[in-house]
């Protein structure tokens, strides 16, 4: 492979990964605004969880500080494995309590974990 056949797929690379994160990250602070703002179906579900209403509050700034994190470039890996964390936190919400559709939360899981996976050199010990 020559090259210049393989420049304009390295080029679109970061372009591909800033548009998926930058969907990811509107995602995630489209439901945490939806959390705090107090749409009924938000209300409603997590009375059904039984943590109660603050866990609600808790989760929409987890969310929206998440995706922040997302969109910074040094920040990438630590908005990545929260959210990552949220998804997992929500597949198991899903399962026990909610009954809902659970696939959504594996696939966006993955792909945040497959982001902060390529994002890891962020994270360095001392």
């Amino acid at each position: 492979m020559s090259l210049s056949a393989s420049a304009p797929a390295s080029r679109w690379k970061p372009i591909a990964f800033w548009v998926l994160k930058i969907a990811f990250a509107l995602a995630f602070i489209g439901a945490g605004c939806a959390k705090l703002y107090g749409l009924p179906q938000m209300v409603a579900e997590f009375d059904t969880i039984g943590l109660g209403q603050w866990f609600r509050y808790f989760t929409a700034i987890i969310e929206i500080g998440g995706a922040i994190l997302l969109l910074i470039p040094t920040t990438t890996f630590f908005g990545a494995v929260v959210l990552t964390a949220v998804c997992i936190g929500a597949f198991f919400a899903q399962i026990f309590f909610l009954h809902q559709d659970w696939i959504h939360t594996i696939v966006m899981g993955a792909v945040l974990a497959a982001i902060a996976w390529s994002q890891r050199q962020q994270f360095r010990l001392p």
